[in-house]
């Protein structure tokens, strides 16, 4: 696993943690609000009048209704992303982060509008009578690339598991075993039952699931989230400012937070605020080619509304949350994963600033750093080192009060071997206080508000709900991309695998997850953004057409 995990580290490296990819996703995205003369403001009033169904006409082709397709693209969008992603984003990059998330957003509306009118103008009519769409049939239908069209689709089915599947269970079986001590293997499996009786019902039912549940699941968290707010409402002027000043500069060191530079805020901000709206990622497409409107150009304009709720309003919260309490630079007790802490060289103290300087150039990745990975031995003595020359590093912060154990239980006594940073026994669990991310710190942050320790609950079922709506509407995604390829034949195996895979995610490394999830929404990113790009000539025509129509309808 961790030669997988390293594997995949390097590959982000490449593609969605490479210098390029921001400006590249952005850049799209500003472009197409510039060349349309900035939708998402222009359009948006509108956009909730054709949600309401103020512009539907009946008998028109469909499988559901504008709210439908956008709970259904919503429950695709709204899940860890906004209670682990904003956490793993602000763990990474400090209060900046947050800001690079909503650019990502508001530029993202309009990316969002483009892919999904584009779709909606090519979905087909399937042999089962259902509707089909998504980037893969206007690469194929228009633009005359088949094998685009193909790359898509298999990018699709792979970013169903690495986006809305395994990193969806791993969340939940990580946050109800926090906080009700549930084994996660029973959660995955339970859950995966209740999966497949969803999926199984295909987007009729689908569609009725995610309308019920997204309300129920906003209301309940954004109740939560403002418990805490309020509970902290002194610290909410210095956090907006905290996001606002760091935004051109990078976030500063705070506490066990070593700080982050501009150049990975940045980064980490457009990776996790993409993992969050999905904006150019192509998936929305697909659920809304599901809508019964014979206007590609009014679809497009419900899906705008998407990245606006999703990042600037619920990613909003919870940052809000994570930041006002203060939890995301404070060490926590926690046993920390293989994947996320290594041995280096030297004794440093987080207190001193000579120190801090030092490993801020090594988390940020500075050339000229002189920190390196430790290779030698470690004394221990009934869970304690004795040995000096070295220090432990965790979630990116120096660990305090560590103690050493064989599978969990008895405290280690003897000489351990690191190699390149990392212990080489295979049953040892490491323990201590060290800064925490994802669903985790979300949860800490949660119990610092009016409900204090219940706090936790609303998180566990918050995302319980998020996280699994998003996994059934990934699903869909997945069995159109599947159909596209291999036909409806194709489907009923690829679902069994799906559930399959969230059973199995729920009990495997967080850190992997997170790195699997990652390389695969790049690789669906990339192909999307060239074909929208492709065709911005017909986009323009296409809205202007909508537009003459609506005039004329008056």
């Amino acid at each position: 696993m961790e030669g997988l995990y390293n594997f995949l580290v390097s590959l982000d490296g490449m593609l969605g943690g490479a210098g390029w990819f921001p400006f590249v996703l952005l850049g799209v995205g500003l472009f197409f609000t510039v060349y349309l003369k900035f939708p998402q403001i222009r359009f948006f009033k509108h956009a909730w009048l054709v949600v309401t169904g103020k512009y539907d006409k009946e008998g028109e082709e469909g499988d559901t209704t504008h709210f439908r397709a956008l709970t259904t693209a919503l429950s695709g969008t709204v899940g860890t992303g906004n209670i682990s992603g904003v956490a793993f984003a602000i763990f990474l990059g400090g209060p900046a982060a947050l800001f690079w998330m909503w650019a990502t957003a508001f530029l993202g509306m309009t990316t969002k509008f483009v892919e999904v009118t584009l779709s909606h103008k090519y979905r087909v009519k399937t042999e089962d009578g259902t509707m089909a769409g998504g980037p893969m049939y206007y690469m194929d239908r228009r633009l005359n690339m088949k094998w685009l069209a193909v790359a898509f689709a298999i990018a699709t089915v792979i970013s169903s598991f690495g986006t809305g599947n395994l990193p969806q269970s791993n969340g939940i079986a990580q946050s109800l075993e926090a906080t009700f001590g549930i084994d996660p293997i029973i959660v995955g499996s339970v859950l995966g039952i209740l999966l497949a009786l969803v999926i199984l019902g295909g987007i009729q039912r689908i569609a009725a699931f995610t309308a019920k549940v997204v309300p129920i699941m906003a209301i309940i968290y954004l109740i939560g989230a403002l418990a805490v707010i309020f509970a902290n409402i002194e610290n909410i002027g210095p956090s907006f400012a905290a996001v606002i000043g760091d935004a051109f500069s990078g976030s500063a060191a705070a506490g066990g937070f070593l700080g982050a530079s501009l150049a990975y805020a940045f980064n980490r901000g457009v990776n996790r605020g993409l993992f969050s709206n999905e904006a150019g990622q192509g998936s929305a497409p697909i659920a809304h080619a599901a809508a019964k409107t014979s206007e590609p150009a009014s679809e497009g304009m419900v899906s705008l509304l998407e990245p606006f709720i999703d990042t600037i309003l619920i990613c909003t919260v919870t940052g809000l949350v994570i930041l006002s309490s203060g939890v995301w630079k404070e060490k926590h007790e926690n046993v920390f994963d293989r994947s996320d802490m290594y041995f280096v060289q030297g004794q440093f103290d987080d207190t001193n600033s000579t120190d801090r300087d030092a490993l801020y150039k090594y988390l940020n990745g500075f050339s000229d750093s002189d920190v390196v990975p430790y290779t030698g031995s470690v004394s221990v003595v009934n869970g304690t080192a004795v040995s000096k020359g070295f220090t432990l590093i965790n979630s990116r912060s120096v660990a305090e009060d560590v103690s050493y154990s064989l599978s969990g239980e008895d405290p280690f006594t003897g000489t351990l071997q690191i190699k390149d940073g990392k212990p080489v026994k295979d049953n040892l669990v490491i323990e201590g206080k060290s800064l925490v991310h994802s669903a985790a710190l979300t949860t800490i942050a949660f119990n610092r508000g009016y409900f204090g320790n219940y706090g936790q609950y609303i998180v566990s079922i918050g995302l319980m709900l998020f996280a699994f709506s998003t996994a059934i509407a990934w699903s869909y995604y997945g069995d159109r991309a599947m159909t596209y390829l291999l036909g409806p034949r194709s489907v009923m195996p690829y679902r069994v695998i799906y559930v399959a895979g969230f059973v199995w995610a729920s009990f495997s490394d967080t850190t992997l997850v997170w790195a699997l999830s990652a390389v695969a929404i790049v690789v669906m990113t990339l192909p999307n953004l060239f074909g929208i790009v492709m065709l911005s000539k017909e986009m323009k025509q296409t809205v202007n057409e909508y537009w003459e129509k609506v005039r004329n309808e008056k």
